[in-house]
C-alpha cells in the first residue's frame, strides 16, 4: 500500500538549521508545522517509536475521533514537509552545546545534535518532545494486553469499555482516582489493591459508596480466552472475570540525551513519574532549549500535546526573532565592527577565506 511506502521515507539530514525538534509525534509535528509555516529551517528527528502505537485509535481529538495513530503523524508528517520541514528517522544520542553567546535568554552558539548512527547535526535552538515511557506493574499479561484491553486513560478508553467488566489495577497514588472515574462508564467496577498500600478509610468509604468492590491480595496474571481479557488471577488462586483492566503506569520522561546539558527529568509532584519542567511557554531551565507534549506533561492527551507543540514553536520563533533584531541593531550601529566585517568575509568569499 502507498501508507506503507511513505511511512518508511526519511529525508536526508543536512548540516545545520535554526531548529531541531527531537521527537515526531503530534506535539513535535504540530510545533515543526508551526516553525515551517514561519519560515524557518526545521528537522524532526523522529525515532519512530510513539507511545500511542497499540491504541487502534485516536479519541477526544476534534474532526479526527477515531483515526489510527499511525495515519495521523503520516498526515503531519506530509504537512510539516508541505512548508519545507524535513522529516529525518533516527535516535538521538547526545546533544552538546557549541561555544557562542550564552547570556540571558539566548543561546547563540546552538547546539550539536548527534544521533546514534554518527549523524550530526547543528541547530540554534531546540525542541524537545520524545514523549515518556510507560512503566507498568510486574504482572505477567499486562504488557501483551496494554493498548488494547488493559487500558490506562478513561477518557481516551472508556467509551470502548463501557458498562463492560472493569477491574482497576493498584499500581500508585493514582489508583483510587482511576476507578472513581472508570465508574462513569461502567457501574461494574472491581477495584484489585495488589501489592501496593491498601485504601484509605476515607478512599475505602468513596469506593463503596459508589459500588466498587474491592479485593484484597496480589494479583498473579491475566486470563485470557479467544485472544481476549476474560479474568484477573490471584495468587491464591481465585479467579475475577473482567473484560477491561486499567492501570495506571510509572511514567518516565525519554530525556536521557539531555544529560550533557544539564537536563533531567525530576519527580513529578503527583507521584505519577517523572517530567521535565518547564514554564507556561514550553521554555526549559537551560536556555535555547524548549520541551512539549508528555516529556513534560505526563497527563497531556493529543490535542493537548499537539497544542503545546504549536505553542512553543511560536515561543522560539519569537526567540530567534528576538536574537535577529539584537544583531541587526548592533550591526546598525557599528556596521564596521569585527563582527560584521567576519560575517560579510564568509557571505562573499566562503572557504576561500581561509589562509588569507
Amino acid at each position: 500500500m502507498v501508507v506503507a511506502e511513505v511511512v518508511t521515507m526519511t529525508d536526508e539530514l543536512r548540516n545545520s538549521c535554526d531548529v531541531v525538534v527531537v521527537g515526531g509525534g503530534a506535539a513535535g509535528l504540530s510545533g515543526a508545522l508551526m516553525l515551517a509555516r514561519a519560515r524557518r529551517s526545521v528537522v524532526v528527528i523522529d525515532a519512530g517509536a510513539p507511545r500511542n502505537a497499540p491504541a487502534a485509535g485516536v479519541h477526544g481529538l476534534l474532526a479526527r475521533e477515531g483515526m489510527a495513530p499511525t495515519e495521523l503523524l503520516e498526515r503531519g508528517r506530509a504537512e510539516v514537509r508541505g512548508y519545507g520541514g524535513l522529516v529525518v528517522s533516527g535516535e538521538v544520542a547526545t546533544v552538546r552545546r557549541e561555544d557562542g553567546d550564552h547570556t540571558g535568554t539566548e543561546s547563540e552558539g546552538g547546539f550539536e545534535v548527534a544521533l546514534t548512527d554518527g549523524r550530526t547535526i547543528r541547530a540554534r535552538r531546540l525542541l524537545v518532545t520524545t514523549g515518556l515511557v510507560d512503566e507498568l506493574p510486574d504482572v505477567p499479561g499486562l504488557w501483551d494486553r496494554w493498548g488494547r484491553d488493559v487500558l490506562h486513560c478513561p477518557y481516551c478508553h472508556g467509551w470502548e469499555v463501557r458498562d463492560q467488566a472493569v477491574g482497576v489495577l493498584a499500581s500508585g497514588p493514582l489508583s483510587v482516582h482511576q476507578a472513581l472515574l472508570f465508574r462513569q462508564w461502567s457501574d461494574d467496577v472491581t477495584f484489585f489493591a495488589h501489592t501496593v498500600t491498601p485504601p484509605t478509610d476515607e478512599q475505602a468509604e468513596q469506593l463503596a459508596a459508589r459500588g466498587i468492590r474491592v479485593v484484597h491480595g496480589e494479583v498473579a496474571s491475566l486470563e485470557i480466552a479467544d485472544d481476549r481479557l476474560a479474568g484477573v488471577r490471584m495468587s491464591d488462586g481465585r479467579t475475577f472475570a473482567r473484560e477491561a483492566l486499567a492501570v495506571s503506569p510509572r511514567m518516565v520522561a525519554r530525556a536521557g540525551f539531555l544529560a550533557g546539558l544539564g537536563l533531567e527529568p525530576v519527580p513529578h509532584a503527583s507521584g505519577a513519574g517523572e517530567y521535565l519542567p518547564a514554564d507556561p511557554t514550553g521554555r526549559s531551565e537551560v536556555p535555547g532549549v524548549w520541551v512539549a507534549g508528555n516529556v513534560t506533561d505526563l497527563a497531556a492527551q493529543v490535542g493537548a500535546a499537539a497544542a503545546a507543540g504549536a505553542g512553543a514553536g511560536a515561543q522560539i520563533n519569537a526567540d530567534l526573532v528576538a536574537e535577529e533584531t539584537r544583531r541587526a541593531v548592533a550591526a546598525h550601529r557599528d556596521p564596521f565592527s569585527a563582527e560584521n566585517e567576519a560575517r560579510v568575509s564568509e557571505l562573499v568569499m566562503g572557504d576561500r577565506r581561509h589562509g588569507m
